[in-house]
């Protein structure tokens, strides 16, 4: 067994895009439960908002799992200071044999993927075929691809076409005309077989010195002067809003109460692992569909992210989500 101290160079690294609702964290979670034992893979996540909640639904107690996220904006400007100081970390501290990177669903994979060719990662990194996340149910429905991940379709290594069980074959046929002639694989929630995923006999070696990547100290979190306020961030760009709060792990809320506020609101993205009444429990959902909770072994906090395609009013949000917490 190598030393696990050591640095690989020319790691294989796997892009996992496709648009939001995908399927792209299912993805992700189905990998990571066939990781071989022996082996230690990190994940990359970017999200388009500041909280954070991939990291907390692809938590797992599996050894030789590691998760880092740059939440906030686009994880295709991977020159700026956040993507490279992010990436350099999680590469120095898990010391990967694999490593899988999620851009967000506004994101742009194409771009990405050129520039993690570039200084400082060429060396570091083996970029392989990249894997792209579509929803066939919607695509099939004349749904239209955002332009970002349209251009990420000729290049892509496998076209994984989820959410495809509504569809016979006179519609997969249909849909397949639709789309570039590309390797595929029909799936439902994400699943795929890991000696499916392009790249996955690519190993790294050892590296003869220790790479020259960005460094910076780490950023402070923020923390809860009252346990029972919780800290809010939003993000606004040309692509959507989004709205994202934290609460100490103390809070509980009243999962039904939830569901009920969040039917109310015309997010394009609901995201969230909380503490409820009778334990933590996890969603995720697109576009105003039902909400259905999950187990979670989340503990560190109660986490809620919402995407809008436009700015919606802070102060009636959250008085409605309050009323969902647990009186103490």
């Amino acid at each position: 067994m190598r030393n696990i101290a050591a640095m690989l160079e020319h790691i294989p690294t796997h892009l996992i895009g496709g648009p939001l609702g995908a399927g792209k964290t299912s993805l992700i979670r189905h990998l990571l439960n066939q990781k071989p034992a022996d082996e230690r893979w990190a994940v990359l996540i970017n999200e388009f908002g500041q909280i954070g909640l991939d990291a907390a639904l692809l938590t797992t107690e599996a050894d030789g799992i590691s998760l880092a996220e740059i939440p906030g904006g686009c994880l295709c400007c991977v020159n700026g200071v956040p993507f490279q100081v992010g990436l350099a970390r999680l590469l120095r501290q898990a010391k990967p044999d694999r490593l899988l990177i999620e851009p967000s669903g506004l994101g742009h994979p194409a771009k990405l993927l050129r520039q993690l060719g570039q200084s400082p990662w060429q060396s570091v990194l083996s970029i392989q075929p990249s894997v792209l996340v579509l929803d066939a149910a919607a695509l099939s429905r004349g749904e239209a691809l955002p332009d970002s991940q349209r251009q990420a379709l000729a290049q892509a290594g496998l076209l994984l076409l989820n959410k495809s069980e509504s569809l016979d074959a006179a519609a997969r046929r249909q849909l397949l005309r639709q789309l570039p002639e590309r390797p595929h694989y029909w799936t439902t929630q994400g699943r795929l077989p890991l000696e499916r995923l392009p790249g996955i006999d690519a190993r790294g070696r050892a590296a003869a010195k220790a790479p020259d990547l960005p460094a910076a100290p780490a950023a402070l979190g923020q923390v809860w002067l009252d346990p029972r306020n919780a800290i809010c961030q939003i993000q606004a760009a040309a692509d959507g809003w989004s709205i994202g709060w934290r609460w100490h792990p103390s809070q509980r809320f009243d999962l039904a109460r939830l569901t009920h506020w969040l039917a109310q609101w015309p997010w394009r993205r609901a995201k969230l692992v909380m503490h409820g009444q009778e334990g933590w429990r996890s969603a995720n959902a697109l576009d105003g569909q039902p909400v259905h909770f999950a187990p979670s072994e989340w503990r560190k906090d109660s986490r809620l992210e919402l995407i809008f395609a436009e700015a919606q009013p802070q102060a009636e949000l959250e008085l409605g989500l309050q009323r969902c917490r647990v009186a103490d």
